[in-house]
């Protein structure tokens, strides 16, 4: 067997390598609300035996509402730069015009240095 054909990467790791990325994301966020779900219904296991039931929040509508709060913030923020100034963490060299015969002198090969 060449070494050639065992170090190469063919169409079936490709696909396995996709499949787990695409995958990956849906079962953490799986994961994520069965915790949330199983927090809701059982709560927090407290690791000394002391039962502290009279100092909690639920989790609706005091945290609920608070995550909202902060998430709706950020998309605020995020959208007035989207729209409002969307070039202002660009960079200058991406209004240049692109020349397939001349090579940017960033580019260059590790032994010239």
């Amino acid at each position: 067997m060449e070494l050639s054909t065992i170090s190469s990467v063919s169409n079936a790791t490709l696909n396995r390598f996709f499949s787990l990325h695409y995958l990956l994301p849906f079962v953490l966020a799986a994961l994520v609300i069965g915790h949330l779900m199983a927090l809701h219904v059982h709560g927090s296991n407290n690791p000394n035996g002391v039962t502290s039931n009279g100092d909690r929040f639920s989790i609706h509508p005091y945290f609920i509402f608070k995550d909202l709060v902060t998430i709706f913030l950020f998309l605020l923020i995020l959208s007035i730069v989207i729209f409002y100034f969307p070039n202002s963490m660009g960079h200058s060299d991406n209004y240049i015009p692109a020349d397939p015969m001349v090579t940017p002198s960033s580019i260059v090969p590790e032994w010239y240095s």
